[in-house]
């Protein structure tokens, strides 16, 4: 006998918190970690998070804390809380009693030029070496590497469109001949296997009609490290640091910012920028 499912309605609560958080443009993914981060404080609480206390919001984090939770996640849980209690419930107060966890920052591990030529070989099939390709080749994120789509490749500019990156802002990042290759190769096995639609996605997923997911990256790239023997800790932000070392010197540091989308962290060992002296008077 078929069980029925009865789903359960969305508080007024939630509703307006998701509400709030489309008026101010957040990715979908961010506004289910929020939630989340937001439900699991009200199971800690037992009762609707609207009701909490400063107390209670300092028992929260002392009890993610002595449960082993790791900074960047009690961090993404204060973001969310942030939003729930400064702009759904209006409520600043609980909001500065949040208190981020400060960790030591590590620099980030580099493959060399070799490393990276070891992992793009033991990548399985040419759909994942473009994708690897394209992650070290252009330094991109691996969302926005997922996000593609066929037209954003400009052969003629020799440029790749990416929209809606970090920030949600658009920006063109380097495309090289060899990563173009790469992508041709890959283009020309996805319509030979009928996977890739017109202006579709770069590089689909289990139907031609939505992207790769993430993890599949993320996963891709541990077993094409753990395939080619490589010991240091490689995941897709590894290509992205990594692209930054292997730059000519005669990049200027603005153009990589341009490119990559991001802020003035960014100083490849191989990159300075000379800054004029100023004339004494």
């Amino acid at each position: 006998m078929p069980v029925s499912t009865i789903e359960r309605p969305v508080s007024a609560q939630r509703q307006r918190m998701l509400e709030d958080m489309a008026m101010r443009g957040l990715r979908s993914d961010t506004q289910h970690e929020y939630i989340r981060f937001v439900r699991g404080f009200a199971a800690f609480l037992g009762q609707s998070p609207d009701k909490a206390t400063a107390e209670d919001v300092r028992r929260f984090q002392v009890h993610q804390r002595d449960s082993g939770v790791q900074p960047p996640t009690i961090n993404c849980s204060v973001s969310a809380l942030r939003f729930f209690f400064t702009v759904t419930l209006d409520r600043p107060d609980l909001s500065r009693r949040l208190v981020l966890a400060r960790y030591p920052r590590k620099l980030p591990a580099v493959l060399s030029v070799e490393e990276v030529g070891q992992l793009l070989e033991a990548a399985p099939g040419p759909k994942y070496k473009a994708i690897l390709g394209t992650a070290h080749g252009a330094g991109l994120r691996v969302s926005e590497v997922a996000s593609l789509k066929i037209d954003d490749i400009d052969s003629t500019r020799m440029l790749i469109r990416v929209e809606q990156g970090k920030g949600r802002k658009d920006r063109n990042a380097m495309l090289s001949s060899q990563l173009l290759a790469l992508l041709r190769l890959w283009r020309k096995e996805g319509r030979r296997r009928d996977v890739m639609l017109p202006h579709g996605w770069l590089f689909p997923g289990r139907s031609p009609a939505d992207p790769i997911l993430t993890r599949q990256i993320n996963r891709a790239i541990h077993e094409a490290a753990e395939a080619a023997g490589i010991r240091k800790r490689v995941s897709p932000p590894t290509l992205r640091h990594s692209c930054a070392t292997h730059l000519e010197q005669d990049v200027d540091i603005r153009v990589i910012q341009a490119c990559w989308g991001t802020a003035s962290w960014i100083r490849p060992h191989s990159t300075r920028v000379s800054r004029p002296k100023r004339s004494a008077r």
